[in-house]
């Protein structure tokens, strides 16, 4: 069965090449996935890689997790299932600001829902 692994830290000029070279030393990979911004398409510093056993994976957490790449030590654990956040505008519940007694009311003192 085939384990999940987040990798965080990541240089923004890492390569799924360069990952899935140093983790295949633990053992077979099945797929590396670096997450990039959607406009942009800039590497937001961190991926997945999907190991095919899960010893190969607890073996990758073991030898890469503070392990320095491009001068940066990564953050290597086991991926949680990515939670449901909802979809489109405002599900992230009200906003708040970090102003003293600030709700995102101008006025600071009261809280009101904004729709």
């Amino acid at each position: 069965m085939t384990k999940k692994l987040y990798v965080g830290n990541l240089s923004y000029s890492s390569t799924q090449e360069q990952i899935r070279t140093l983790f295949e030393q633990a053992g077979e990979v099945v797929e590396v996935s670096l997450i990039s911004d959607r406009e942009t398409g800039r590497s937001k510093g961190f991926g997945f890689v999907e190991m095919a056993t899960e010893e190969a994976a607890q073996e990758a957490i073991k030898r890469f997790n503070g392990y320095s790449l491009d001068a940066r030590p990564l953050t290597v654990n086991e991926a949680r299932p990515r939670e449901d956040r909802g979809g489109g505008f405002g599900s992230g519940g009200p906003r708040r600001d970090s102003r003293p007694g600030g709700g995102g009311n101008r006025g600071g003192g009261e809280r009101r829902n904004r729709f």
